[in-house]
């Protein structure tokens, strides 16, 4: 009873919120966070009435199995993106600019930081510097695709902005661990270069070969179907499995072998739309019948938020530093791969604020780092702090690029009850393929 009165009140006030937030023109996942903070532990949660709320982070883990199919679904759905027609117009920016920005964040974080490190050798290490940087690499690909999807965004930004936050994923893990082995070597004074080269290049090359076979498997079984019902839960099994098989963990060896759940979703998807004459269709059902569980998934993230991190004067300090430098240096290096690559002036100009917003990746590799020792504990608590920040601020900032580039038309918002203004409305039948489709447009 108390899991299930804890997710409808979850669910509840994420919903009420958004309509609290459409008045001050906020995003909806920036309410579901709110909504998050409010019922989570410091809050809400601190009454300590069973059900109501999350009254301990132990209790919030306990749901960690929404959060990982939520992440699941998320990937499948921008894997959806990288359809060959579109990939040969924007295939070759988007790999420039997503590599790009993303070693130059690291290398603008790691030199900013390591600055800060000779200020203040005994609050800052040098290890925990370095890995830093290659945090800041890393992308949130669930708010990002939430924004656009709430406002209907298509444009040149959207098209590029979606390809670049899913190489985000890929780049950040082998920039984490090659960082995290060059800290784990300044710590002990032996480098190991399995750690270092070998096991970030196995992850993401066996979590693409992982999501190629399962996104052929899943296109021969769903020509089996012809209930959009049953395809539909096709769709959902091989998402499922994609989620467990990843995460799988063995030694070859002296190499440890683990997936990306991102990465395998993401192809998944990618083999699936590219090789199956009907996927459009059967995404658009499944991003409607997704939408209750990316709710929680945000409010869970809101609640798992650490909001005494604000307690300790020099995470503040050292957090707020790291949050400036990675947005200057998100925005710059895609402003500089932008130009090398010839996008177009709307990419120039906004492309790296979207890509402000932080979150599951980074926290990912944070508690990765926390196996460092005390560094790792001042990564995982910068992290948590910037994260803070990023996810209530990053979703709002999204928008406002969007609407500035010319891709978010403020007129053309439609809901259950009718389109905005005073056009005719629709039915929802009319609207629902509209409203989850147009991420794909």
């Amino acid at each position: 009873m108390d899991i299930l009165l804890s997710l409808s009140v979850a669910l509840f006030s994420g919903l009420m919120l958004s309509r609290l937030a459409k008045k001050f023109q906020l995003p909806a996942v920036t309410a579901y966070l709110i909504a998050g903070v409010l019922i989570g532990p410091y809050c809400l949660g601190a009454l300590g009435v069973e059900g109501l709320g999350f009254g301990s982070m132990e209790y919030i883990e306990s749901f960690a199995i929404i959060s990982d199919v939520a992440l699941g679904f998320i990937a499948f759905s921008i894997g959806n993106e990288f359809r060959l027609a579109q990939l040969k117009q924007i295939g070759k920016q988007a790999t420039v600019i997503g590599i790009s920005q993303a070693v130059f964040t690291t290398l603008v974080v790691d030199a900013v930081l390591i600055s800060l490190h000779f200020i203040m050798p005994d609050k800052l290490s040098l290890p925990a510097a370095i890995v830093m940087g290659a945090v800041a690499s890393a992308t949130a690909p669930a708010a990002t695709l939430m924004v656009v999807r709430q406002y209907k965004a298509k444009g040149p930004v959207t098209s590029t902005l979606l390809p670049v936050v899913a190489l985000d994923d890929a780049v950040g893990l082998v920039l984490f661990a090659i960082s995290f082995g060059v800290a784990k070597a300044l710590i002990s004074g032996s480098v190991d270069l399995v750690s270092v080269l070998v096991e970030p290049l196995v992850e993401v090359i066996g979590s693409l070969l992982l999501g190629l076979l399962l996104g052929l498997l899943f296109t021969y079984c769903e020509r089996f179907f012809h209930s959009r019902s049953k395809r539909l839960s096709m769709s959902v099994s091989f998402v499922l499995l994609a989620v467990a098989l990843s995460m799988l963990k063995f030694h070859i060896g002296p190499v440890h072998v683990g997936f990306s759940s991102l990465l395998t979703c993401m192809m998944l998807g990618t083999i699936f739309c590219n090789f199956c004459d009907f996927s459009e269709e059967l995404m658009d059902r499944l991003d409607r019948w997704t939408g209750p569980m990316f709710i929680l998934f945000f409010v869970l993230s809101g609640a798992e938020l650490e909001l005494s991190v604000f307690t300790d004067p020099i995470i503040v300090l050292i957090g707020l530093v790291y949050i400036v430098s990675r947005c200057v240096g998100k925005y710059y290096g895609a402003r500089i791969s932008s130009d090398i690559s010839h996008a177009p002036a709307t990419v120039r100009r906004y492309l790296g604020i979207t890509l402000f917003p932080q979150a599951g990746v980074a926290l990912g590799m944070a508690m990765k780092a926390e196996a460092l020792g005390a560094p790792g504990m001042i990564v995982a608590n910068i992290t948590l702090f910037s994260v803070l920040i990023y996810e209530i601020v990053g979703p709002y900032l999204t928008k406002q690029a969007l609407l500035k580039a010319g891709e978010i038309d403020p007129e053309g918002k439609t809901s259950a009850r009718g389109k905005q203004g005073n056009t005719p409305s629709q039915s929802v039948e009319e609207q629902a393929p509209e409203a989850v489709g147009a991420a794909k447009k």
